[in-house]
């Protein structure tokens, strides 16, 4: 995808303050540290666009990125970061709930993980969630460059493995140093967003469980 305009929006700390221009939205979801904004500089060429937090886990806002005007990517808060207060994260929950589960421009939740590590619990929990409530959705690997590439396979299998995810279900391994994966994750968010007329790869909507699967 050509990037033509890429820009900051706005710090969201509650849905009065979401876009209202309708215009699909693409979340990015991880722990803290998996390296979401070094994706997102990545895949808008841009080398501080985003910027990583000096206290992890202290932000509890929504960042939203417009790009060429047809699309937004939304910065969650990193996950999984204990000093952040327990009221404090409950809030946050509240509000990443109701964002996922019924913000109507949501296309594509972007799950990432680090490709050097078996996925944490907080990253077991995510993709449960999201999986149980159908939310289309696509996990991405991070650090690629961080591995031996004959090791990639192995660790791409563990992630697979650890998240319980199905064979079909696309994960893609990215780095974003290399710019490894970005030409597959562009495709994947442009058929979800319905910004591209074709696309090789297709982002999953999962069942939601039943007694019988669960």
């Amino acid at each position: 995808m050509k990037i033509k305009t890429s820009d900051f929006v706005i710090s969201a700390a509650g849905e009065s303050q979401f876009p209202e221009d309708g215009l699909p939205e693409v979340a990015l979801a991880g722990r803290s540290n998996v390296g979401k904004s070094s994706l997102i500089n990545k895949m808008l060429l841009r080398r501080n666009l985003a910027r990583t937090s000096a206290q992890p886990g202290k932000t509890q806002t929504l960042n939203y990125y417009r790009i060429n005007e047809v699309l937004y990517f939304v910065d969650f808060p990193g996950y999984g970061y204990a000093r952040v207060a327990k009221t404090q994260r409950e809030a946050w929950g509240k509000l990443a709930e109701r964002y996922l589960r019924d913000r109507e421009p949501l296309k594509l939740v972007l799950q990432l993980v680090d490709l050097r590590h078996p996925p944490s619990a907080e990253d077991r929990n995510m993709f449960a969630w999201l999986s149980h409530y159908g939310i289309p959705m696509c996990v991405v690997a991070t650090k690629a460059d961080k591995i031996s590439r004959n090791q990639i396979p192995k660790h791409a299998k563990i992630v697979r493995q650890t998240l319980g995810m199905p064979g079909h279900f696309p994960l893609v391994v990215f780095s974003s140093e290399t710019g490894q994966g970005r030409d597959e994750l562009w495709s994947i968010i442009a058929q979800a967003a319905g910004i591209a007329s074709e696309s090789p790869s297709e982002p999953h909507k999962v069942p939601q469980e039943t007694e019988d699967n669960a």
